[in-house]
């Protein structure tokens, strides 16, 4: 189907909730893809995160082609044999101490999971979240995210025993958390937010609040999770272990599966038939997620994140140093973000028109998500690209 068709049936039929871009992805290889017309292009978006292992990695699609051909589904209510490979691997590599999992679909229903525990264990029903933080568009994960563009539309439905407290400020942190506190989540670096990390001694002052006021400790890992910021998990740079973790997006390779881990005392609140998902731990997006989990166990890909994470960390320094409309470079490992003096709209349209793939958070921030095994090349051109373009807004810019 040609490029022209493949829009125009997507602009009539689908819902109109997404901000399209004007390209028609069919085929992904590594850290590339390619558009119907065969163009291609340097992905530095990754689906948001989810191409972690790079696209159609071969142990993922053999692994998916494997299982397709013995069995797809298995509800919940059975055993099955790769539901149990992918809990014992997820267990050893989860923080010590979280020994209990529910399998979903998605990073916001690992979210839903994680406060329904949180409420049922405490018998509390304050939650505190973080100013700026995200969590999904799922109810319950659109009452702890903070933007309002994205609750106000839903306001009449929102739970009201949601409060936000400024990321980072271990002061208000301690006057909002208080004995009514069911769980307080967040995540360790905010990614929808503008790559904000969380500040030293942030995270441990969060678990000592916690401790003292008996309220549950959620980790929002779903976009820094599986190595994403040069450790297994964003919380291990702090040395903090949350009560609650919740993932996804990296998780299946590109297949859609969710996770939410906990200490066993917490999830074992929820009784039989309280939670539940149809698809959750399918055999199919179990297999995907064990052969990603062997992949970057393996092939090492926190401590690849890490060093090339540093390196183009440094080019983008670079940049700021050189041209006045762009402001800070910040975030870990390959999770990172450009805060810009202008809207980044157009820098995201020309960096398509020359085969880079970018993603925004907010209107001035380029955030840069590509998958781990991108290669040096790739980061150097990716910079390359981005260096024409800013000099030529700074130009535009002097004209006018």
């Amino acid at each position: 189907m040609d490029e022209k068709r493949i829009i125009e049936i997507e602009d009539s039929y689908l819902a109109r909730v997404y901000q399209k871009f004007p390209i028609s992805i069919v085929r992904g290889n590594g850290a590339l893809v390619y558009d119907a017309k065969g163009r291609e292009y340097i992905d530095c978006m990754g689906g948001y995160g989810v191409s972690l292992v790079g696209h159609c990695h071969p142990r993922v699609v053999e692994a998916i082609k494997r299982q397709a051909q013995t069995l797809i589904t298995c509800h919940g209510s059975f055993y099955n044999d790769k539901r149990a490979e992918l809990l014992e691997k997820l267990i050893k590599i989860a923080p010590k101490g979280l020994e209990r999992i529910f399998l979903c679909n998605s990073g916001a229903e690992s979210v839903e999971c994680a406060l329904k525990a949180a409420i049922k264990y405490t018998g509390k029903r304050r939650i505190i979240s973080a100013v700026r933080g995200f969590h999904g568009k799922t109810l319950g994960a659109l009452s702890a995210t903070w933007n309002p563009k994205y609750r106000n539309p839903f306001r009449a439905f929102i739970s009201e025993n949601f409060r936000f407290m400024p990321f980072g400020r271990i002061d208000e942190a301690e006057r909002l958390i208080d004995e009514n506190t069911a769980a307080v989540i967040v995540e360790p670096i905010q990614g929808e937010g503008g790559i904000h990390v969380a500040p030293p001694g942030y995270l441990k002052a969060l678990r000592e609040i916690c401790n003292e006021h008996d309220a549950v400790l959620i980790f929002d890992e779903v976009q820094t999770g599986f190595g994403r910021t040069g450790r297994m998990w964003a919380s291990q740079h702090w040395n903090v272990t949350p009560d609650v973790m919740c993932v996804a997006k990296a998780l299946g390779g590109g297949v859609p599966i969710g996770a939410t881990i906990g200490k066993a005392e917490i999830m074992d609140s929820l009784r039989v038939g309280e939670h539940s998902s149809t698809f959750g731990g399918n055999p199919l997006a179990c297999a995907a997620a064990s052969a990603v989990i062997d992949v970057i166990v393996e092939e090492d890909l926190p401590e690849r994140a890490r060093v090339l994470g540093e390196y183009f960390k440094g080019l983008l320094q670079k940049m700021v140093d050189e041209f006045r409309i762009l402001r800070e470079v910040r975030g870990l490992g390959l999770m990172l973000g450009l805060e810009s003096r202008l809207f980044i709209r157009d820098v995201l349209m020309k960096a398509l028109e020359r085969g880079l793939i970018l993603l925004y958070s907010g209107r001035n921030v380029i955030r840069f998500l590509p998958p781990l095994i991108i290669s040096k090349h790739h980061l150097e051109k990716a910079y390359e690209i981005l260096c024409g373009i800013f000099a030529e807004e700074e130009r535009r810019l002097a004209e006018k």
